[in-house]
């Protein structure tokens, strides 16, 4: 290798799916849009070029039939121990990394998990949130979107007698919006990691995380049939932008 010649980062996308979700039965293969949600997820992957490996983690024999069809790779299903109700998103993605580098003998050093019920996040927008993270000196970089008219600010708790109480203090939640500091969410779009530091710290929330800003509309992240509708409907703007 030539003197100051970069050597490529392997890197993997792993795209989780379980075939047990109970909000939306079997959320991640419903037809979105003429293909099935997960799908989406898939081909903005591959479209990204930026991937060794583009793995699906499922514990569902019909969602892998449906994943590799659309060009991911599923040469198993994902341990028991990371298909519950219970385990975090991090721990299943950790151990698809762990199988999947027992699979091939291959070691990978840059994770991206793209949740498969966001099918609205773009191959351009994972190439630019990619880029970000090799340029910075983060050790995660997580997608995210600015709160607009759902602003956490004025957010309030209601009890079992339907009384009201706000979370945060007079002096943050009565100040105009527009004196109010700006507040982001993240979206299960697309988090990045260094794979041992995610290996170590068991989350995508290292002791530096940091933030990627995408639009609302490719964020849209589908739990149940209000996000689904929500997603339908950002699916028509995207389309009208084009």
């Amino acid at each position: 290798m030539e003197a100051g010649q970069l050597v490529r980062k392997k890197v993997i996308a792993v795209i989780p799916a379980r075939g047990g979700s109970k909000r939306i039965p079997n959320k991640n293969i419903i037809d979105f849009f003429g293909k099935p949600m997960i799908a989406w997820t898939i081909e903005a992957a591959v479209k990204s070029g930026i991937f060794d490996t583009v793995l699906v983690s499922t514990d569902s024999e019909k969602i892998a039939e449906i994943a590799i069809k659309y060009g991911a790779q599923v040469p198993f299903l994902r341990a028991e121990t990371t298909s519950d109700d219970f385990s975090p998103v991090a721990l299943a993605t950790i151990g698809a990394i762990k199988q999947m580098e027992n699979y091939t003998g291959e070691k990978y050093e840059i994770v991206v998990q793209l949740m498969a019920n966001c099918p609205l996040r773009s191959s351009d927008s994972i190439i630019k949130t990619y880029q970000e993270f090799l340029k910075d000196s983060a050790k995660s970089l997580l997608s995210s979107f600015h709160y607009g008219m759902f602003n956490p600010w004025w957010a309030h708790t209601i009890d079992e007698n339907n009384q009201a109480k706000p979370l945060f203090d007079d002096d943050l939640k009565n100040k105009r919006s527009q004196d109010q500091s700006e507040l982001f969410c993240p979206t299960g779009a697309i988090w990045i990691s260094n794979v041992n530091e995610l290996k170590n710290s068991k989350t995508f929330y290292s002791t530096d995380y940091k933030f990627y800003q995408i639009s609302w509309l490719e964020a849209v992240d589908i739990d149940d049939y209000n996000d689904l509708k929500l997603a339908k409907a950002a699916f028509h703007i995207l389309k009208e932008d084009v």
